[in-house]
């Protein structure tokens, strides 16, 4: 019997040991992308590069703004058929990812 009761005890004093938790710092970190702040332009204010490489993405759609950055960089909100879409492409006409 007293072996049975030491048992018990030893193995209730080591499974206490383990289930003590351990603190965890957590370093959180946010990142913030700052996005340049957008000016209206004309439609017709659009390079012509940028024009094509509208209509070779996307074609059909129909330029409904467009804004400018000081970076030259250009936002388009277009329409192709019933969906609307809002594009960023360089003065060159490449696509960026935002």
């Amino acid at each position: 019997m007293k072996k049975l009761i030491l048992s018990a005890v030893v193995l209730l004093g080591t499974m206490s040991i383990q289930a003590n938790v351990l603190p965890v710092s957590e370093n959180t970190k946010t990142a913030v992308n700052v996005q340049s702040e957008y000016t209206e332009v004309a439609a017709d204010a659009v390079p012509a590069a940028v024009k094509t490489a509208l209509q070779t993405a996307y074609p059909g759609a129909k330029l409904e703004k467009a804004f400018l950055n000081e970076k030259k960089e250009y936002k388009l909100e277009i329409s192709v058929g019933d969906q609307k879409a809002t594009v960023y492409s360089d003065v060159n006409g490449n696509w960026l990812k935002i």
